[in-house]
């Protein structure tokens, strides 16, 4: 068996196939690692689990589906999951080759079913801050148009008094990830991305977004849904997002969409074998 203390689980979250094929061979490339193994989850959901380590280390890569409401959902019931069967733990591998599944048995419930939870994929970029091909790593996972306009403006949900629209990160977590990218020499940012339901498609706003959003360097659908599941289980999240487009006018010429995703290949290539291993225990 192998001590807790070499455990590194990881749950990672895309909102599309496209997005998920780049990050699992992303790892794939790691020595470390094999895989993917799918492994169903209730719903028609599919983890692609990627281990090493002898099993110290268990990647689970997740297509979450598109915005804030499905991914949450699908998040929430990958831990769930992982939670109520041990699927996220080396006591599923015990559970489906052992005695336990020749008797019926099930695992223990685990609270803390993964050590971190990611949002990752391709967004848009406001700019200057966030370059197209460069990759963003979340300071903040910021809900930026969940509230209500009002005579005066835009009032965030907290500010209504009902929940809450941001999650913040901690510091030690984006430093790590900031150091895996600096010294594989890949051109990132560290700061606040926001969630809308609705993709930015003007200038006017884009400027709003960014006035409302001071140092914002990036928007997506997903970020906020994920990390609200993850809060349910007191898990850390993060997210990183390489940068396909720039937030504004929608110029499809002007996309980038096939070096955004080598950008996040190369990003969990490099994340496999650095913060994902150094992650403290849950």
């Amino acid at each position: 068996m192998v001590p807790d203390h070499r455990i590194h689980r990881i749950l990672i979250v895309t909102a599309v196939a496209a997005e998920a094929d780049s990050v699992s061979a992303g790892l794939a490339l790691s020595p470390g690692l094999g895989g993917p193994e799918p492994l169903p989850l209730p719903g028609g959901l599919v983890l692609r689990r990627h281990t090493g380590g002898t099993g110290a280390v268990r990647i689970d890569v997740l297509v979450g589906g598109v915005g804030p409401a499905a991914v949450a959902a699908s998040t929430g019931t990958a831990l769930a999951y992982a939670s109520l069967t041990g699927t996220g733990s080396d006591t599923d591998t015990r559970a489906r080759t052992g005695p336990a599944s020749r008797t019926g048995c099930h695992p223990a419930p685990d609270a803390r079913p993964y050590d971190l939870v990611v949002s990752a994929g391709i967004a848009g970029g406001f700019q200057p801050l966030a370059p197209l091909g460069s990759v963003v790593v979340s300071s903040a996972l910021v809900a930026a148009d969940l509230g209500a306009e009002t005579p005066d403006g835009y009032l965030a949900v907290d500010e209504l008094g009902f929940g809450r629209s941001v999650h913040p990160v901690p510091d030690a977590l984006t430093g790590r990830v900031a150091a895996a990218l600096d010294a594989g020499g890949t051109p990132y940012a560290v700061a606040p991305v926001l969630t809308v339901s609705t993709v930015t498609g003007t200038a006017a706003r884009a400027a709003a977004l960014a006035e409302r959003h001071p140092g914002a360097a990036a928007e997506a659908m997903e970020g906020f849904g994920v990390a609200e599941a993850a809060a349910a289980y007191g898990l850390p999240v993060v997210e990183i997002r390489a940068v396909s487009n720039a937030v504004g006018p929608r110029d499809r010429a002007a996309w980038r969409i096939g070096e955004a995703l080598t950008a996040l290949r190369h990003t969990f290539e490099l994340l496999s074998s650095t913060v994902f291993v150094e992650l403290e225990p849950s």
